[in-house]
Protein backbone atom coordinates (compact mmCIF):
# COMPACT_ATOMS: atom_id res chain seq x y z
CA UNK A 1 0.00 0.00 0.00
CA UNK A 2 1.27 3.39 -0.85
CA UNK A 3 2.56 5.70 2.05
CA UNK A 4 -0.32 8.06 3.48
CA UNK A 5 0.64 11.40 2.48
CA UNK A 6 -0.53 13.41 4.73
CA UNK A 7 0.77 11.31 8.22
CA UNK A 8 4.67 11.49 6.70
CA UNK A 9 6.60 12.58 9.29
CA UNK A 10 3.73 14.26 11.50
CA UNK A 11 1.30 11.37 12.00
CA UNK A 12 1.11 7.82 12.64
CA UNK A 13 -1.43 5.52 11.89
CA UNK A 14 -2.86 4.25 15.23
CA UNK A 15 -1.93 0.16 15.85
CA UNK A 16 -3.35 0.21 19.24
CA UNK A 17 -5.61 3.25 21.03
CA UNK A 18 -3.48 5.67 22.67
CA UNK A 19 -5.61 8.09 24.63
CA UNK A 20 -8.97 7.29 23.37
CA UNK A 21 -12.54 7.71 24.49
CA UNK A 22 -12.70 4.11 25.32
CA UNK A 23 -9.56 4.11 27.43
CA UNK A 24 -11.54 6.22 29.92
CA UNK A 25 -9.33 9.16 29.23
CA UNK A 26 -11.18 12.17 28.52
CA UNK A 27 -9.66 14.53 26.01
CA UNK A 28 -9.25 18.40 25.53
CA UNK A 29 -8.35 19.30 21.91
CA UNK A 30 -7.41 22.81 22.57
CA UNK A 31 -6.21 26.04 21.24
CA UNK A 32 -7.57 25.36 17.34
CA UNK A 33 -9.72 26.71 14.83
CA UNK A 34 -12.51 24.66 15.53
CA UNK A 35 -15.27 24.55 12.45
CA UNK A 36 -18.93 24.78 14.00
CA UNK A 37 -21.94 24.91 12.04
CA UNK A 38 -22.59 28.50 13.25
CA UNK A 39 -18.54 29.47 12.25
CA UNK A 40 -15.45 28.85 12.47
CA UNK A 41 -14.08 29.22 16.72
CA UNK A 42 -10.60 30.51 16.74
CA UNK A 43 -8.14 29.51 19.60
CA UNK A 44 -11.22 27.04 20.83
CA UNK A 45 -11.32 23.44 21.69
CA UNK A 46 -13.21 20.07 21.20
CA UNK A 47 -13.79 17.84 24.16
CA UNK A 48 -13.61 14.16 23.67
CA UNK A 49 -15.29 12.12 26.57
CA UNK A 50 -16.04 8.15 25.74
CA UNK A 51 -16.95 7.80 22.20
CA UNK A 52 -19.06 11.28 21.87
CA UNK A 53 -18.34 14.89 22.07
CA UNK A 54 -19.04 16.82 25.33
CA UNK A 55 -20.06 20.20 26.58
CA UNK A 56 -17.54 20.12 29.49
CA UNK A 57 -13.94 18.74 30.55
CA UNK A 58 -13.79 16.09 33.02
CA UNK A 59 -11.59 17.07 35.70
CA UNK A 60 -8.65 14.12 34.98
CA UNK A 61 -9.04 15.15 31.12
CA UNK A 62 -5.73 15.21 29.57
CA UNK A 63 -5.25 18.05 27.09
CA UNK A 64 -3.37 18.19 23.53
CA UNK A 65 -2.36 21.68 22.23
CA UNK A 66 -3.16 21.85 18.51
CA UNK A 67 -2.74 25.84 17.95
CA UNK A 68 -2.06 26.44 14.50
CA UNK A 69 -4.34 23.75 13.37
CA UNK A 70 -7.84 23.27 12.14
CA UNK A 71 -10.57 20.28 13.61
CA UNK A 72 -13.32 19.82 11.22
CA UNK A 73 -16.11 16.86 11.31
CA UNK A 74 -14.71 13.78 9.99
CA UNK A 75 -15.45 13.13 6.59
CA UNK A 76 -18.74 11.51 5.21
CA UNK A 77 -18.50 9.66 1.62
CA UNK A 78 -21.38 8.50 -0.02
CA UNK A 79 -20.29 7.36 -2.85
CA UNK A 80 -17.13 5.04 -3.09
CA UNK A 81 -16.30 2.16 -4.75
CA UNK A 82 -13.07 1.01 -2.99
CA UNK A 83 -9.45 1.54 -1.90
CA UNK A 84 -6.03 0.24 -0.72
CA UNK A 85 -5.84 -2.13 -3.44
CA UNK A 86 -9.73 -3.55 -2.59
CA UNK A 87 -13.27 -3.18 -4.88
CA UNK A 88 -16.36 -2.85 -2.55
CA UNK A 89 -18.12 -4.65 -5.76
CA UNK A 90 -16.04 -8.23 -5.66
CA UNK A 91 -13.69 -8.40 -2.72
CA UNK A 92 -14.07 -10.98 0.05
CA UNK A 93 -14.98 -8.92 3.45
CA UNK A 94 -11.46 -8.51 4.28
CA UNK A 95 -10.99 -6.49 1.27
CA UNK A 96 -13.80 -4.13 2.07
CA UNK A 97 -12.51 -3.15 5.64
CA UNK A 98 -8.56 -2.75 4.08
CA UNK A 99 -10.87 0.11 1.47
CA UNK A 100 -12.77 1.27 4.63
CA UNK A 101 -9.83 1.46 6.46
CA UNK A 102 -7.69 3.43 3.77
CA UNK A 103 -10.51 5.77 3.33
CA UNK A 104 -10.21 6.09 6.90
CA UNK A 105 -6.65 6.96 6.90
CA UNK A 106 -7.50 10.15 4.59
CA UNK A 107 -10.05 11.46 6.94
CA UNK A 108 -13.46 9.46 5.65
CA UNK A 109 -14.77 8.40 8.99
CA UNK A 110 -18.58 7.37 7.49
CA UNK A 111 -18.56 5.75 4.68
CA UNK A 112 -21.31 4.10 2.20
CA UNK A 113 -20.42 1.40 -0.16
CA UNK A 114 -21.26 1.71 -3.56
CA UNK A 115 -21.16 -1.15 -6.43
CA UNK A 116 -20.98 -1.03 -9.96
CA UNK A 117 -23.38 -3.15 -12.22
CA UNK A 118 -23.50 -6.62 -12.64
CA UNK A 119 -26.20 -9.41 -13.27
CA UNK A 120 -29.10 -9.02 -10.54
CA UNK A 121 -27.73 -12.58 -8.66
CA UNK A 122 -24.39 -11.08 -8.34
CA UNK A 123 -25.68 -7.76 -7.03
CA UNK A 124 -28.37 -9.74 -4.49
CA UNK A 125 -25.51 -11.81 -3.13
CA UNK A 126 -23.32 -8.98 -2.78
CA UNK A 127 -26.05 -6.75 -1.53
CA UNK A 128 -26.39 -9.19 1.41
CA UNK A 129 -22.46 -9.21 2.23
CA UNK A 130 -22.27 -5.78 2.77
CA UNK A 131 -25.16 -5.66 4.51
CA UNK A 132 -23.53 -7.53 7.43
CA UNK A 133 -20.68 -4.84 7.08
CA UNK A 134 -23.46 -2.19 7.50
CA UNK A 135 -25.25 -4.55 10.64
CA UNK A 136 -21.53 -4.47 11.97
CA UNK A 137 -21.05 -0.32 11.91
CA UNK A 138 -18.56 -0.54 9.53
CA UNK A 139 -20.37 0.80 6.72
CA UNK A 140 -23.53 3.42 6.48
CA UNK A 141 -25.30 1.75 3.94
CA UNK A 142 -25.01 0.32 0.26
CA UNK A 143 -25.14 2.64 -3.05
CA UNK A 144 -26.02 0.78 -6.12
CA UNK A 145 -24.56 2.74 -9.00
CA UNK A 146 -25.98 0.39 -11.62
CA UNK A 147 -27.63 -1.68 -13.55
CA UNK A 148 -30.41 0.71 -14.01
CA UNK A 149 -28.63 3.23 -15.94
CA UNK A 150 -28.51 4.54 -19.68
CA UNK A 151 -26.54 2.68 -22.12
CA UNK A 152 -26.02 6.17 -23.96
CA UNK A 153 -24.02 7.26 -20.76
CA UNK A 154 -22.91 3.93 -19.37
CA UNK A 155 -19.19 5.11 -18.38
CA UNK A 156 -17.33 2.79 -16.75
CA UNK A 157 -20.11 0.22 -16.47
CA UNK A 158 -20.48 -2.68 -18.53
CA UNK A 159 -22.89 -2.37 -21.46
CA UNK A 160 -24.22 -6.09 -21.58
CA UNK A 161 -25.39 -5.76 -17.86
CA UNK A 162 -27.77 -2.97 -18.57
CA UNK A 163 -31.34 -3.44 -17.73
CA UNK A 164 -34.41 -0.99 -17.06
CA UNK A 165 -35.20 -0.28 -13.73
CA UNK A 166 -38.24 -2.40 -13.57
CA UNK A 167 -39.43 -1.74 -10.00
CA UNK A 168 -39.67 -5.44 -9.09
CA UNK A 169 -35.93 -6.02 -9.85
CA UNK A 170 -35.19 -2.53 -7.83
CA UNK A 171 -37.26 -4.04 -5.13
CA UNK A 172 -34.91 -7.37 -4.95
CA UNK A 173 -31.88 -4.99 -4.39
CA UNK A 174 -33.64 -3.12 -1.63
CA UNK A 175 -34.67 -6.64 -0.03
CA UNK A 176 -31.51 -8.10 -0.08
CA UNK A 177 -29.90 -5.40 1.10
CA UNK A 178 -31.83 -5.94 4.68
CA UNK A 179 -32.63 -2.03 5.16
CA UNK A 180 -29.21 -0.96 4.47
CA UNK A 181 -29.99 0.20 0.73
CA UNK A 182 -28.97 3.66 0.78
CA UNK A 183 -29.12 4.94 -2.23
CA UNK A 184 -30.00 3.58 -5.83
CA UNK A 185 -28.71 5.34 -9.02
CA UNK A 186 -31.06 5.51 -12.15
CA UNK A 187 -31.61 6.96 -15.53
CA UNK A 188 -35.08 7.41 -14.67
CA UNK A 189 -35.73 8.30 -18.49
CA UNK A 190 -35.81 4.58 -19.10
CA UNK A 191 -39.06 2.34 -18.72
CA UNK A 192 -39.94 1.85 -15.08
CA UNK A 193 -37.42 4.87 -13.62
CA UNK A 194 -40.36 6.90 -12.39
CA UNK A 195 -42.37 4.28 -11.04
CA UNK A 196 -38.99 2.92 -9.74
CA UNK A 197 -38.31 6.44 -7.97
CA UNK A 198 -41.80 6.53 -6.18
CA UNK A 199 -40.77 2.87 -5.17
CA UNK A 200 -37.54 3.93 -3.50
CA UNK A 201 -39.18 7.43 -1.76
CA UNK A 202 -41.57 4.59 -0.17
CA UNK A 203 -39.09 2.40 1.56
CA UNK A 204 -36.71 5.58 2.50
CA UNK A 205 -33.88 4.85 -0.52
CA UNK A 206 -32.22 7.85 -2.31
CA UNK A 207 -33.33 7.74 -5.71
CA UNK A 208 -30.26 9.18 -7.42
CA UNK A 209 -30.23 10.97 -11.36
CA UNK A 210 -27.30 9.72 -12.87
CA UNK A 211 -25.76 7.84 -15.83
CA UNK A 212 -28.86 9.42 -17.76
CA UNK A 213 -29.66 10.87 -21.39
CA UNK A 214 -32.91 12.67 -19.41
CA UNK A 215 -34.38 15.80 -21.02
CA UNK A 216 -34.77 18.82 -18.69
CA UNK A 217 -38.43 18.16 -18.30
CA UNK A 218 -37.97 14.28 -17.69
CA UNK A 219 -35.65 15.28 -15.09
CA UNK A 220 -38.57 17.70 -13.81
CA UNK A 221 -40.58 14.65 -14.02
CA UNK A 222 -38.23 12.70 -11.60
CA UNK A 223 -37.65 14.74 -9.22
CA UNK A 224 -41.19 15.51 -8.95
CA UNK A 225 -41.60 11.74 -8.36
CA UNK A 226 -39.49 11.69 -5.29
CA UNK A 227 -35.76 11.66 -6.61
CA UNK A 228 -33.41 14.32 -4.67
CA UNK A 229 -29.80 13.35 -5.25
CA UNK A 230 -27.76 13.88 -8.56
CA UNK A 231 -25.51 11.57 -9.32
CA UNK A 232 -21.85 13.48 -9.69
CA UNK A 233 -23.30 15.92 -11.77
CA UNK A 234 -21.93 17.18 -14.85
CA UNK A 235 -20.83 13.41 -15.42
CA UNK A 236 -22.52 11.06 -17.09
CA UNK A 237 -25.09 12.78 -18.23
CA UNK A 238 -25.54 15.91 -21.36
CA UNK A 239 -24.02 19.16 -21.47
CA UNK A 240 -25.52 22.36 -20.35
CA UNK A 241 -27.42 23.45 -23.26
CA UNK A 242 -29.20 27.26 -24.17
CA UNK A 243 -31.94 25.21 -26.22
CA UNK A 244 -31.90 22.15 -24.87
CA UNK A 245 -30.62 22.57 -20.87
CA UNK A 246 -30.79 18.96 -20.15
CA UNK A 247 -30.51 17.36 -16.43
CA UNK A 248 -27.86 19.59 -15.17
CA UNK A 249 -30.62 22.39 -15.30
CA UNK A 250 -33.23 21.07 -13.44
CA UNK A 251 -30.83 19.35 -11.20
CA UNK A 252 -29.30 22.52 -10.05
CA UNK A 253 -32.13 24.92 -9.67
CA UNK A 254 -34.38 22.70 -7.48
CA UNK A 255 -33.94 22.78 -3.88
CA UNK A 256 -34.88 19.20 -2.87
CA UNK A 257 -31.95 18.02 -4.85
CA UNK A 258 -28.18 17.54 -3.45
CA UNK A 259 -25.54 17.51 -5.92
CA UNK A 260 -22.27 15.21 -6.30
CA UNK A 261 -18.97 16.98 -7.26
CA UNK A 262 -15.97 15.02 -7.22
CA UNK A 263 -13.27 17.56 -6.43
CA UNK A 264 -10.11 15.88 -7.97
CA UNK A 265 -9.19 18.21 -11.18
CA UNK A 266 -10.11 15.98 -13.24
CA UNK A 267 -13.42 15.27 -13.63
CA UNK A 268 -14.79 18.93 -13.03
CA UNK A 269 -13.20 21.92 -14.57
CA UNK A 270 -13.22 24.35 -11.69
CA UNK A 271 -15.35 26.69 -13.78
CA UNK A 272 -18.19 23.88 -13.37
CA UNK A 273 -17.25 23.64 -9.71
CA UNK A 274 -18.29 27.39 -9.14
CA UNK A 275 -21.49 26.85 -11.26
CA UNK A 276 -22.27 24.23 -8.66
CA UNK A 277 -21.45 26.11 -5.67
CA UNK A 278 -23.41 29.87 -6.88
CA UNK A 279 -26.42 27.89 -8.50
CA UNK A 280 -27.30 24.77 -5.74
CA UNK A 281 -25.67 26.91 -2.72
CA UNK A 282 -23.03 25.89 -0.24
CA UNK A 283 -26.07 23.72 1.38
CA UNK A 284 -26.54 21.61 -1.36
CA UNK A 285 -23.77 19.98 -2.85
CA UNK A 286 -21.72 16.45 -1.29
CA UNK A 287 -18.24 16.53 -2.57
CA UNK A 288 -17.70 12.69 -3.47
CA UNK A 289 -14.90 10.54 -4.24
CA UNK A 290 -16.29 7.90 -6.50
CA UNK A 291 -13.14 5.96 -5.59
CA UNK A 292 -11.75 2.68 -6.96
CA UNK A 293 -9.74 0.46 -6.05
CA UNK A 294 -6.42 2.26 -6.72
CA UNK A 295 -7.57 5.51 -4.19
CA UNK A 296 -4.45 5.35 -1.10
CA UNK A 297 -2.67 2.59 -3.27
CA UNK A 298 -1.15 3.53 -6.56
CA UNK A 299 -0.78 3.12 -10.41
CA UNK A 300 -1.51 -0.24 -12.04
CA UNK A 301 -3.98 -2.28 -13.35
CA UNK A 302 -7.29 -3.04 -11.69
CA UNK A 303 -10.82 -4.43 -12.69
CA UNK A 304 -14.07 -2.63 -11.91
CA UNK A 305 -16.64 -4.82 -12.06
CA UNK A 306 -16.21 -6.91 -15.28
CA UNK A 307 -13.99 -4.06 -17.14
CA UNK A 308 -9.90 -3.88 -16.69
CA UNK A 309 -9.43 -0.25 -16.02
CA UNK A 310 -5.43 1.66 -16.41
CA UNK A 311 -4.38 3.78 -13.48
CA UNK A 312 -1.93 6.27 -14.75
CA UNK A 313 -0.63 9.36 -12.79
CA UNK A 314 -3.57 8.61 -10.57
CA UNK A 315 -6.31 9.08 -13.21
CA UNK A 316 -8.10 6.17 -13.95
CA UNK A 317 -9.64 4.95 -17.54
CA UNK A 318 -11.10 1.54 -19.17
CA UNK A 319 -8.25 0.29 -20.98
CA UNK A 320 -11.08 -0.47 -23.79
CA UNK A 321 -12.36 2.97 -24.83
CA UNK A 322 -10.84 5.57 -22.65
CA UNK A 323 -13.76 6.62 -20.13
CA UNK A 324 -13.21 7.80 -17.01
CA UNK A 325 -13.52 4.91 -14.65
CA UNK A 326 -14.08 6.51 -11.12
CA UNK A 327 -11.50 8.50 -8.81
CA UNK A 328 -8.39 7.81 -6.94
CA UNK A 329 -9.42 10.64 -4.81
CA UNK A 330 -9.36 10.83 -0.99
CA UNK A 331 -11.59 12.89 1.19
CA UNK A 332 -8.84 14.95 2.18
CA UNK A 333 -7.76 15.82 -1.42
CA UNK A 334 -11.04 17.03 -1.73
CA UNK A 335 -10.68 19.26 1.35
CA UNK A 336 -7.74 20.81 0.43
CA UNK A 337 -8.28 21.63 -3.63
CA UNK A 338 -11.57 22.75 -2.32
CA UNK A 339 -10.12 25.39 0.21
CA UNK A 340 -6.47 26.41 -1.49
CA UNK A 341 -7.35 26.29 -5.73
CA UNK A 342 -11.36 26.24 -5.83
CA UNK A 343 -10.75 29.15 -2.69
CA UNK A 344 -14.13 28.08 -1.08
CA UNK A 345 -14.51 29.42 2.43
CA UNK A 346 -13.74 26.36 4.87
CA UNK A 347 -16.89 26.23 6.29
CA UNK A 348 -18.62 25.46 3.18
CA UNK A 349 -15.87 22.23 2.08
CA UNK A 350 -17.35 21.18 6.12
CA UNK A 351 -20.62 21.70 5.21
CA UNK A 352 -19.62 19.52 1.49
CA UNK A 353 -17.63 17.07 2.98
CA UNK A 354 -19.77 16.73 6.37
CA UNK A 355 -23.02 18.39 7.02
CA UNK A 356 -24.51 18.10 3.66
CA UNK A 357 -24.00 14.07 3.16
CA UNK A 358 -24.77 13.35 6.87
CA UNK A 359 -28.19 15.28 6.60
CA UNK A 360 -28.91 13.48 3.62
CA UNK A 361 -28.33 9.87 5.13
CA UNK A 362 -30.54 11.26 8.33
CA UNK A 363 -27.35 11.26 10.57
CA UNK A 364 -27.02 14.43 11.73
CA UNK A 365 -28.25 13.70 14.81
CA UNK A 366 -24.94 11.57 15.22
CA UNK A 367 -22.26 12.73 12.97
CA UNK A 368 -21.94 16.05 10.82
CA UNK A 369 -20.85 17.92 13.42
CA UNK A 370 -18.71 18.94 16.42
CA UNK A 371 -21.60 19.68 18.42
CA UNK A 372 -21.86 18.14 22.10
CA UNK A 373 -23.69 14.83 21.55
CA UNK A 374 -22.67 13.55 18.70
CA UNK A 375 -19.95 11.06 17.95
CA UNK A 376 -16.55 11.60 18.28
CA UNK A 377 -15.50 11.85 14.27
CA UNK A 378 -13.44 14.28 13.78
CA UNK A 379 -10.30 15.53 11.60
CA UNK A 380 -7.12 17.68 12.56
CA UNK A 381 -5.68 20.07 9.57
CA UNK A 382 -2.69 22.02 9.81
CA UNK A 383 -2.63 25.78 8.67
CA UNK A 384 -2.03 24.36 5.14
CA UNK A 385 -5.01 21.86 5.08
CA UNK A 386 -2.75 18.62 5.29
CA UNK A 387 -4.20 16.08 7.28
CA UNK A 388 -2.30 15.18 10.68
CA UNK A 389 -4.51 13.47 12.95
CA UNK A 390 -8.39 11.83 12.29
CA UNK A 391 -10.37 10.46 14.87
CA UNK A 392 -13.57 8.07 14.74
CA UNK A 393 -15.82 7.22 17.74
CA UNK A 394 -12.92 8.90 20.59
CA UNK A 395 -10.03 6.47 18.93
CA UNK A 396 -7.30 7.76 17.05
CA UNK A 397 -6.91 6.12 13.46
CA UNK A 398 -4.19 8.61 12.77
CA UNK A 399 -2.66 9.83 15.85
CA UNK A 400 -1.55 13.60 15.54
CA UNK A 401 2.49 14.00 16.20
CA UNK A 402 2.83 17.59 17.47
CA UNK A 403 5.56 19.72 18.84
Amino acid sequence: MAAHPGARGTARTATTHPQTATSHVPLVLSGANVVMPTGTVKDSQVIVDGTRISATAPENAQVTDLHGHYVVPGFVDIHNHGGGGASFTSGTPEDVLRGIHTHRLHGTTTLVASTVTGDMDFLTRRAGLLSELAEQGDIAGIHFEGPFISPCRKGAHSEELLRDPDPADVRKLIDAARGHATMVTLATELPGGIDSVRLLAEHGVIAAIGHTDATYEQTVEAIEAGATVATHLFNAMPPLGHREPGPIAALLEDERITVELINDGTHLHPASLQLAFHHAGADRVAFITDAMDAAGFGDGRYMLGPLEVEVADGVARLVEGGSIAGSTLTLDRAFKRAVTVDRLPVEDAVAALSSNPAKLLGRYDRIGSLEPGKDADLVVLDSDFDLKGVMRRGEWVVEPQLG
